[in-house]
């Protein structure tokens, strides 16, 4: 199913078809991807585990009926998958618990980097959520890692230092989008 697309790209769920877990497991199991997003479980050392992951991204966005999620990218003229993009209530210090802030998150594979389609998805991603009502979308970064801190302001997104509300307390480079006012652009 089809959430959302863009001049080159596809937003579309994960599927528990064959290929999406193949290529779930490719990007997860990569220690290049996983060194930075600090998930229990990753990077995944066993294909079955892709199901697992997949699994655990449905029950975490069942119950927003549709507006959040993750999911993932493709390239609409060739269909490769090319990673994942998320939107969803970022967790508390107490991670168990979402917060009201919304965060736009990305993880694509390494033979898809550098192609500008993390920026392309996350400005998609964050502009529904925008269109939708809310009023902020964040963006949350791992100090260190340049390539996402550069897609977050290539998006649109203002620095607004580093914060440690969420995920348990972790340091984090923190980027905002804000809902335009009076129909002026988005900016804080």
């Amino acid at each position: 199913m089809t959430v959302l697309s863009t001049e080159r790209l596809v937003v579309r769920e994960w599927t528990a078809d064959p290929a999406d877990l193949s290529r779930i497991f490719d990007i997860y199991s990569r220690p290049e991807v996983a060194r930075w997003l600090g998930a229990p479980g990753l990077p995944l050392t066993d294909p079955a585990q892709a199901a697992d992951r997949l699994a655990m991204w449905q029950r975490r966005h069942a119950g927003h009926g549709g507006r959040y999620g993750t999911w993932a990218i493709e390239v609409r003229e060739t269909g490769v998958v090319v990673g994942t993009v998320l939107l969803k209530p970022l967790p508390g210090r107490d991670e168990n618990v979402p917060t009201e802030e919304i965060e736009v998150g990305w993880h694509l594979h390494p033979d898809s980097w550098g192609h500008g389609y993390a920026t392309e998805a996350a400005r998609a991603a964050a502009a529904r959520e925008l269109a939708a009502g809310g009023r902020e979308v964040y963006a949350v970064v791992s100090p260190g890692n340049t390539a996402s801190l550069a897609v977050a302001r290539r998006a649109g997104m203002t620095h607004v230092g580093r914060r440690t509300d969420w995920y348990g307390g972790e340091s984090l480079e923190t980027f905002v989008l804000t809902a335009p006012v009076d129909g002026g652009p988005a900016a804080r």
